[in-house]
């Protein structure tokens, strides 16, 4: 299984920016793609972005231009830079990873989130 551990959250004025971090751990696995969600208070688990291993970029339309999915060659490690913050991004960010097993079957991990909170 792989063990992911998010960090960087915390409160931000709006228009200030933050870096949130991803490590994954464990053996016997490879991650195909890393991604970043969130979910704000009575609101679904939304997609922020992904990357996969051929480095495929994905973003959600209310963060494009402002942050930056990127990470290690093996996708261990995965970042999240946040850039130009609004009140509305404020929401537990969970760190993502969809990987194959050394078997041969798939599996997805989810962090334990952390929070962004982003004052107007």
């Amino acid at each position: 299984q792989v063990h992911l551990v998010e960090s960087g959250g915390g409160l931000v004025q709006a228009g200030g920016s933050l870096k949130l971090s991803c490590a994954a751990s464990g053996s016997g696995f490879r991650i195909n793609a890393m991604g970043w969600f969130r979910q704000a208070p009575g609101k679904q688990r939304e997609l922020v972005a992904s990357l996969t291993s051929g480095r495929t970029t994905n973003y959600a339309d209310s963060v494009k231009g402002r942050f930056t999915i990127s990470g290690g060659g093996a996708l261990n490690t995965a970042y999240l830079q946040m850039n130009s913050l609004k009140s509305e991004d404020t929401a537990v960010y969970y760190c993502n990873a969809d990987f194959l097993r050394s078997g041969g079957t798939r599996g997805t991990s989810w962090g334990q989130g952390t929070q962004v909170t982003v004052s107007s």
